[in-house]
């Protein structure tokens, strides 16, 4: 794992455990290749871990600023990323306790929790998941835009030869 802070389950405080999350030099540039990007300077997260009847809820923010390739001019450039955190999670159905309920499921309702594995979960693996998913897949560089060769208008087209031969038959 590029990026981990695993927190067992059963020894959550009552109120929560609320925890600040820094990845070192050596983690944000693993995670940095990890994303396919040029760097990440600064990778921080805060999180607030909470018991629920069925499982844990984790609140919070994760922030970084990151350095990606613009895609139109394949230079590098800084960006911000600030996302909320909001996800549950819960034990494997075979490790619950109580009777097992047949559930439906809706397709407008929450997405499904995450699951406790060995009865941990892992912090700084969903920060890092939360970051990756605040990446912009086309990144572009601020003032950058795309602007499509300019061609010739008595340049033929490579289908032209095409058109020929629809009007042969």
């Amino acid at each position: 794992m590029v990026f981990s802070r695993p927190v067992k389950v059963d020894t959550l405080p009552r109120d929560g455990l609320r925890q600040a999350i820094h990845a070192d030099a050596a983690e944000r540039a693993a995670l940095a290749q990890a994303f396919g990007l040029v760097a990440i300077s600064r990778f921080d997260a805060d999180l607030l871990a909470k018991r629920t009847s069925r499982g844990v809820k984790v609140t919070g923010t994760v922030r970084a600023a990151v350095t990606q390739t613009c895609v139109v001019s394949l230079e590098p450039f800084d960006s911000e990323i600030e996302e909320e955190v909001d996800v549950r999670f819960q034990r494997p159905a075979e490790e619950r306790k109580g009777p097992v309920r047949e559930e439906t499921v809706q397709f407008d309702a929450d997405d499904e929790p995450d699951l406790i594995v060995d009865g941990k979960i892992d912090l700084g693996a969903l920060a890092a998941e939360f970051v990756a998913l605040g990446l912009d897949p086309y990144p572009r560089k601020p003032g950058v835009e795309f602007a499509a060769p300019a061609t010739d208008a008595d340049e033929a087209s490579p289908f032209a030869a095409l058109g020929g031969l629809k009007d042969d038959k």
